[in-house]
């Protein structure tokens, strides 16, 4: 029994599938096959039921799964420990974020590596919350900041806030912070929105349905910067975080307002691998990102409030 196969383990179990889990870990299917074969032989039981449309862990594949997060989970810790720190780092960290958390924490977490690690090269990258998740699971990059993703054992996943999202107009439109605004009240208004693939429209969805009303999209735009760009160009309000806006809103370019009765929210993690060691220097950014969103909500700059850590 090694490491690999372990991994090996958590990745078809979450995926249910050899042929996923190939193509995620980019590594041969029959390779896969031979590991998971092996662990069963090793352990004496079979994990997976073999069919048609993939595979499914057994009740005893569920408890060995369970033991191999935690392995993982250890070893994860144990790098940690005897990492240190103290020197410069240097190299290269990704991080894939989604482009509203991109509009705030870029810049932040770039100018303090560079204080802090000036050695330490940082690159972005921007997608929606899926598709930083299954960069992170592909090993593409090395840190993933993301809207409310499912459980998944083969990330390690740290709470950071949860998020307020208001309705933001024109600046015209004279919506105002001290206010808040009924979601009722959006019933039969022309409203700029995501398309319906796009996570935040999902949340929005959902608030209508318990406000009892229905929306309407006079344009649904999936970008932040096409969001915007409609709002200001007088095709309706739309909903988002104050955050990416909030020198527009200061501005008076954009005006904002809570929404109540309900109010939408979504929760914000930061995520690592669990299945592959994590680096100090990515360690480090994470730290930071943490950091600057903690000091951000704490200036009433990013609306919303902190949570604790997840220590699972």
């Amino acid at each position: 029994m090694d490491v690999h196969q372990l991994k090996t383990l958590i990745h078809v179990a979450e995926l249910g599938s050899l042929s996923k889990a190939a193509d995620r870990l980019r590594i041969a299917q029959p390779a896969l096959s031979r590991q998971i074969r092996m662990l069963e032989q090793e352990i004496g039981q079979p994990l997976f039921e073999r069919h048609g449309r993939g595979m499914q862990i057994t009740d005893i594949g569920r408890d060995v799964l369970a033991h191999a997060t935690r392995i993982m989970a250890e070893l994860d810790a144990i790098r940690a420990t005897t990492s240190g720190g103290g020197s410069s780092y240097r190299g290269a960290v990704t991080i894939g974020m989604t482009s509203t958390v991109a509009e705030i924490a870029t810049v932040p977490v770039a100018a303090r590596v560079k204080r802090e690690h000036p050695q330490l090269a940082i690159r972005f990258a921007s997608a929606f919350s899926g598709h930083v998740l299954d960069w992170l699971q592909r090993g593409e990059v090395d840190i993933g900041i993301s809207y409310d993703p499912q459980p998944m054992r083969s990330l390690r996943i740290r709470p950071v806030m949860t998020e307020s999202l208001l309705l933001v107009g024109a600046g015209a439109e004279g919506l105002d912070r001290s206010e808040a605004v009924a979601f009722a009240s959006l019933a039969g208004r022309d409203l700029v929105l995501p398309s319906p693939r796009h996570g935040l429209r999902a949340i929005v969805d959902d608030c209508a349905r318990k406000a009892g009303i229905a929306l309407t999209a006079s344009v649904e735009a999936d970008s932040f910067g096409g969001m915007i760009a409609l709002v200001r160009g007088g095709f309706g309000p739309t909903i988002l975080p104050l955050a990416p806006i909030y020198a527009q809103v200061e501005r008076g370019e954009l005006s904002a307002a809570p929404l109540v009765d309900p109010a939408p929210t979504r929760r914000v993690v930061l995520a690592f691998p669990a299945d592959r060691p994590v680096s100090p220097a990515a360690r480090f950014v994470g730290d930071a990102f943490m950091e600057i969103a903690a000091d951000l909500v704490g200036r009433g700059v990013w609306l919303g409030h902190k949570l604790a850590p997840d220590r699972a």
